[in-house]
């Protein structure tokens, strides 16, 4: 069995190398180096008024809001998610979430089809001092 709790995850904590705004505590719950095989996902917070930043995923992505609320960018759309709003990010579609909020937003994102998923951010993160976020090779 595998298996995690989200109330006690230790987040890494990610900031925009040219956007302030840009900020966010993430993990990666469940991957493929946890045992998954045909999925993979991803927990993240961000503050009021910041956001995720704009990127593509390689694989289909369920975003679950948990708690608070949200704007969800996909390609052209723009869509409020509040808590328990369930919204579909195609595959390799430009996608951003910015906490609209005066609380917290909490997010799961579950990822289809595949256990390891690389994302691919317009701007750079720091401390990686990159835009690509690869899950295999966060857990190497």
């Amino acid at each position: 069995m595998i298996s995690t709790n989200l109330k006690e995850l230790e987040l890494m904590e990610f900031i925009g190398k040219n956007n302030s705004k840009q900020h966010c505590k993430a993990t990666f719950p469940l991957v493929g180096a946890h045992g998954s095989e045909q999925l993979a996902t991803v927990y993240f917070e961000i503050e009021p008024s910041e956001c995720l930043g704009s990127h593509t995923d390689s694989a289909e992505e369920l975003l679950i809001i948990l708690e608070g609320t949200a704007e969800v960018v996909i390609g052209k759309e723009i869509m409020p998610a509040n808590t328990g709003a369930l919204v579909v990010v195609p595959k390799m579609v430009s996608h951003n979430i910015i906490n609209r909020g005066k609380t917290k937003l909490k997010v799961l994102g579950v990822f289809g089809g595949a256990n390891n998923i690389v994302a691919t951010f317009d701007g750079e993160w720091l401390p990686a001092e990159s835009n690509v976020v690869d899950t295999a090779k966060i857990f190497e």
